[in-house]
């Protein structure tokens, strides 16, 4: 689990770890929420361990990757749910700050998806779950860089589908809508804020979780977008 220190991705790792699976951690400053992470797998009933590196790095993302497979030759499903934003409009979007989003949330993915794609492909399959946003298709109002970096996730996901498929390869892309976590708090809509969505209200977090064990159980699904709002795309 690629990103399990913060709210969307505890909320994953619980639901693995309820479902009965092995959850390996990844973090990469936020030990002290990644271990309150496992805690949390531990009380679940569930078992797991930590994994700790910059996923901006492709060398210290492959050999993390290599050693979660060491440690765990059965491993099946992979999740990736790292992410982080920043706020500014266009034209005040410092370049420094663009290169961060991007980095973390497409180009990280990407180093993840090449370290773990061999390991699948050569044990004859598996799955990839890879965490999206609304914000790639409507954007958002100071969150280019954001949008940017999970619209590029879209061909990306889509790329790996096509690429790993014929090796039973699933991948696919997970769009969580609104959730209260530490990444979204500021911006999050108000009670009424909502009347977009078909149902009124922002999906609830177990469901959305419990929605990824599926998907990454389900053997016949790739290359899809699944929203688990009630918003259209």
């Amino acid at each position: 689990m690629i990103g399990g220190s913060g709210g969307i991705g505890r909320g994953i790792c619980l639901a693995f770890a309820e479902a009965g699976w092995f959850v390996a951690i990844h973090y990469h400053r936020g030990k002290a929420a990644a271990e309150a992470t496992l805690k949390a797998v531990y009380d679940a009933g569930g078992d797991g361990n930590l994994y700790q590196t910059d996923i901006r790095d492709a060398y210290a993302t492959t050999h993390m990757v290599q050693a979660v497979c060491r440690d765990h030759e059965h491993l099946s499903a992979f999740v990736c749910n790292a992410g982080i934003a920043g706020s500014a409009l266009v034209l005040r979007q410092r370049e420094d700050g663009w290169s961060d989003v991007i980095a973390t949330n497409l180009t990280g993915v990407f180093h993840c998806l090449r370290a773990i794609g061999p390991f699948l492909t050569a044990r004859g399959g598996g799955s990839i779950v890879v965490i999206g946003s609304h914000a790639a298709f409507h954007g958002a109002p100071g969150q280019a860089a954001y949008a940017s970096s999970k619209a590029g996730l879209v061909g990306l996901v889509k790329t790996a589908a096509l690429e790993w498929g014929p090796r039973n390869v699933r991948v696919n892309l997970v769009l969580p809508g609104w959730h209260d976590t530490a990444l979204a708090h500021e911006v999050l809509p108000r009670a009424d804020g909502y009347a977009d969505h078909a149902l009124g209200r922002p999906p609830s977090l177990r469901e959305m979780a419990r929605t990824v064990v599926h998907l990454a159980e389900s053997p016949d699904v790739s290359g899809q977008i699944w929203n688990c709002d009630s918003r259209h795309l």
